[in-house]
């Protein structure tokens, strides 16, 4: 047992407050520090040990001012001067209400001369925290219905916020991390003077305001971006949401910094990972009252990729770089050290998890928008095209707008009708990593590293060379193609290795070659990266994966750029869940599709 500078010379001052028939012990207990989680609140108490064949019993007093705590019927002694060094450790923080930084301060501590510990209620993981919460919500202006793990996950974070001003959002793609962060804006909409701030990549602002506009139309939306974007922070302060890109975020920081944001919700966060980039230094400078950072994939490399996420969910919680990575090496050790400071402000849930809450089939659209640099492309092959084949235009021209909207490389070959073997044209004024393919990286960077395999359906051949050469950074997985070229008798054998692969994987198909009688369902994520004009050819492109024999939910992406010839093939697709009403008889376009494929543009933005 410790030696303590001022132990009481008599216990006179505890029998005269002792209850009746308890009795007093003469043995002085270790004093500690006990941090816990009470609700919403976090307190610090004062306890004593007492630890009895190598178990530790914590016993706790009337409060942290007496000197003495209560083990069933004994009262046993602290040393006289706890009380006293409880609160000078404490430093004025007020116990009945840490927060959450606070809190792991105190648990930091080393030279103090009382130990401090936490219980496991306050290092609950939130996955579990989240799930003994009701599960159901009631959330005034609320266009949609919540499956039970989002109402627990919106409550979760509502709670998480009010003690800690921050936390990652983690659920797994296909889970709906948006739909829950539009409920919980809209649980208290921001006020104008200080709106909500939303960054996530270009090819996610399409998506951000159809869902905004869909689920909470109550809420109003500015997009900033582009030429036409305020050069003043009060052209900012015009709505409840401002949503913009990562780069325009860094370029505009000035006007960004200026006021406090209620909230900063970043999506596809492992944009800001690096903490050593422009944006990720931008990010640490603008004002907030709460933050959010958004990722399947919260550790890809190394720890210092939730160093920099977590700072800033909550700046400062892991102290600063250099002190965190002699902190925590890249070691498992240090990686549960971690966790116990960051599984509490983490939710993070797998489909597997939350299996029986979801539907056998999951159908996500994901608009996009074309670049300014290529919406001019775009209106430029539409006017060339119809300029140079002024009887059947129409019908190539759509089939040309189509290939820009795969891919602006991708050019038909010879008499290839339907451009199912277009060849790649090269460009230098054109990136390789367009809007479209930008999204589909995302979707297979978290599908690799939660394990998962995907298929990627495409009309044109050559998109599945184009998607492998822009991914060639995403973690190991297992690559495959059948198209046109692809030989009957290879591609059970291509659909085995992929099946049998021990590992993620991503099987790139045409869906004319591929779209019936294969029986892919080792695939969970199903991503059609070009629309079609026959809606049975995409059901049955859907049902490789989901089909008799999948024993997981999948996931369905449909990818799409408004405003183009695309969209116009989504409207006639009309798509909907059940398989059965999908499969329409009109296979081939007709003269109204035509004629609005050639109306409808996009608009630089």
């Amino acid at each position: 047992m410790r030696k303590y500078a001022h132990l009481p010379e008599t216990f006179g001052a505890i029998i005269a407050q002792r209850p009746e028939k308890f009795t007093v012990s003469d043995r002085v207990l270790d004093p500690e520090i006990l941090i816990d989680r009470e609700g919403e609140r976090i307190t610090a108490t004062l306890v004593g040990v007492r630890t009895i064949r190598g178990v530790r019993h914590v016993l706790s007093g009337p409060s942290s001012n007496h000197a003495w705590v209560i083990d069933g019927r004994t009262l046993r002694p602290l040393p006289s001067d706890s009380p006293k060094t409880f609160n000078s450790t404490l430093q004025g923080l007020d116990p009945t209400n840490l927060s959450f930084s606070e809190a792991i301060q105190l648990l930091r501590i080393n030279d103090t001369p009382l130990t401090v510990n936490a219980t496991t209620s306050f290092h609950t993981e939130g996955r579990i925290d989240a799930d003994r919460l009701p599960d159901t919500v009631e959330i005034p202006g609320l266009n949609a219905d919540l499956f039970p793990y989002q109402a627990k996950g919106v409550r979760w974070m509502h709670a998480t916020i009010a003690r800690t001003g921050g936390l990652i959002l983690a659920d797994e793609m296909g889970l709906g991390k948006t739909l829950q962060i539009i409920a919980l804006l809209l649980m208290d909409p921001p006020p104008f003077i200080s709106p909500a701030l939303v960054i996530c990549p270009t090819s996610l602002i399409a998506n951000w305001v159809r869902e905004i506009e869909r689920f909470a139309p109550s809420l109003t939306i500015e997009v900033h971006r582009g030429p036409r974007r305020t050069g003043t922070f009060r052209g900012l302060q015009n709505s409840n949401i401002v949503i913009m890109t990562y780069d325009t975020m860094a370029n505009d920081i000035a006007i960004i910094s200026a006021f406090e944001w209620s909230w900063l919700i970043c999506d596809e966060a492992q944009a800001i990972k690096n903490p050593d980039s422009n944006r990720r230094q931008a990010i640490a400078a603008i004002p907030r009252q709460c933050a959010i950072p958004m990722t399947g994939t919260p550790v890809e490399n190394t720890l210092l990729d939730l160093w920099s996420l977590m700072d800033v969910a909550i700046p400062g919680i892991l102290d600063g770089r250099d002190d965190f990575e002699k902190r925590y090496p890249d070691t498992l050790e240090a990686a549960k050290a971690l966790a116990s400071v960051t599984d509490p402000i983490i939710l993070k849930r797998r489909v597997s998890e939350v299996a029986g809450d979801l539907p056998e089939r999951i159908d996500i659209d994901l608009p996009l928008d074309l670049d300014d640099q290529l919406v001019d492309h775009y209106r430029q092959v539409r006017e060339q095209t119809l300029e140079k084949f002024p009887v059947a235009g129409a019908l190539v021209a759509t089939l040309q707008l189509q290939l820009v909207c795969a891919h602006p490389w991708l050019r038909q070959a010879g008499n290839d009708d339907d451009g199912e073997f277009s060849e790649i044209a090269r460009s230098d004024h054109i990136p390789l990593v367009t809007p479209k393919m930008e999204r589909t990286l995302e979707l297979l960077r978290e599908a690799f590293a939660n394990g998962h395999k995907v298929i990627i359906f495409a009309l044109f051949n050559r998109i599945g060379d184009l998607i492998r050469e822009a991914g060639s950074n995403l973690p190991d997985a297992y690559w495959g193609a059948i198209n046109g070229s692809t030989d009957q008798s290879d591609r059970q054998t291509i659909i085995d290795e992929f099946s049998d692969y021990q590992g993620p994987g991503c099987l790139i198909l045409n869906p004319k070659a591929a779209g019936a009688g294969l029986n892919i369902t080792a695939a969970t994520i199903v991503i059609h990266y070009t629309p079609v004009w026959n809606p049975a050819l995409e059901a049955q492109a859907s049902a490789r994966a989901h089909r008799r024999g999948q024993t997981m939910p999948v996931t369905v992406y449909r990818l799409y750029y408004e405003n183009t010839v695309e969209r116009v093939m989504l409207d006639r697709s009309a798509w909907k869940q059940d398989l059965g009403n999908e499969i329409l008889p009109l296979s081939t376009r007709d003269r109204s599709d035509l004629a609005r494929a050639l109306s409808i543009q996009p608009e630089a933005i």
